[in-house]
């Protein structure tokens, strides 16, 4: 009876560990416009990214950023315009929906530094 217990007790202790390990990968951070106008700021190589379509952004667009419109995003073209994996993207649409889809799409393509903050209708700061 001791032998099933320990048995049962290690399976548990596993899989536990390994589903936590899961939780954390392939996620994106959400940061407030404020903390993003900040990054941009001190993180020179930071990719700040529109995932609006293309009529969208030649409206208006945060100064520096490259357009990745959301129904493009795959491996390939996110490698043209994120080389790598490990690159700060700041990422955002018009209200936030998209922007948050396209974070998640990134981090599932690999990419670990996805910061989401949002859309350029609440940007309080400088477009162009």
């Amino acid at each position: 009876m001791k032998r099933i217990f320990t048995v049962i007790l290690i399976m548990i202790t596993v899989l536990t560990g390994c589903g936590g390990k899961n939780v954390e990968k392939n996620t994106y951070q959400q940061i407030s416009q404020d903390k993003a106008k900040q990054m941009m700021e001190e993180q020179e190589d930071a990719i700040v990214l529109d995932v609006r379509e293309k009529e969208e952004y030649e409206t208006g667009h945060i100064p520096g950023a490259v357009l990745l419109p959301l129904g493009t995003i795959d491996e390939d073209s996110a490698a043209s315009v994120i080389p790598k994996k490990d690159s700060v993207v700041l990422v955002y649409c018009r209200s936030g929906r998209r922007s948050k889809q396209a974070s998640q799409a990134l981090a599932e393509l690999g990419y670990t530094q996805i910061y989401e903050f949002g859309g350029i209708n609440d940007w309080p700061y400088e477009v162009e």
